[in-house]
């Protein structure tokens, strides 16, 4: 089974690019998700986040915009949080992992893959880019998003060009979702599991 990570900074298109793995067969696992799932209605990180942050759960979820506002601004906050989530994390993709045990690859979308120093657990590391302007008009556009957020996650994200320097591949969605899902052939092919259109 070869395991892929598929990661970029926010807005660059990652979720699009694991759609169309996913479309090609491809189990994904995306992080995000699971992670906002636990911290949801009934999520089994409810009670220890809350804990950790009083008054960041509201109506048996985590208000996320709550919780971010907690821990953007304080290092030892976020790396807290980090140190809660992260091995939990870790598990659902264990248990994803051993529940595809048959499927000739995987596609892990992790975002910081790279500032948690995860990609040693890939054979395969995709990059996904933009330009600036096309990533901060995606992210701009977001419900609840300001600028002053968004160069706050900016902040703790590894800078774009160096992601791309350490990728096996780089996909550039700053064109059309043909010119996407284009690259995205181009490298199933390359590692064997789809034949390039």
């Amino acid at each position: 089974m070869r395991k892929i990570a598929l990661t970029g900074s926010i807005g660059m298109g990652k979720s699009t690019v694991a759609a169309m793995c996913a479309e090609a067969g491809i189990p994904v696992f995306d992080a995000d998700a699971e992670v906002r799932t636990m911290q949801g209605p009934g999520g089994e990180l409810v009670g220890e986040i809350d804990a950790l942050f009083p008054g960041t759960a509201r109506d048996g979820a985590i208000d996320r915009e709550l919780l971010a506002a907690r821990v953007l601004h304080d290092r030892d906050a976020l790396a807290a949080l980090e140190l809660l989530v992260h091995p939990r994390v870790r598990d659902r993709r264990e248990r994803f992992i051993a529940a595809n045990a048959a499927a000739p690859a995987l596609l892990f979308d992790i975002p910081l893959l790279f500032e948690t120093g995860g990609e040693g657990d890939f054979d395969t590391v995709i990059v996904v880019s933009a330009p600036p302007d096309v990533q901060r008009q995606r992210v701009l556009a977001r419900p609840g998003m300001t600028p002053a957020k968004y160069d706050r996650i900016l902040e703790r994200q590894l800078p774009d060009a160096d992601k791309r320097a350490r990728a096996d591949f780089v996909i550039d969605t700053g064109g059309s979702l043909d010119e996407t899902r284009a690259q995205v052939d181009h490298i199933l092919a390359c590692l064997g599991l789809r034949a390039a259109r």
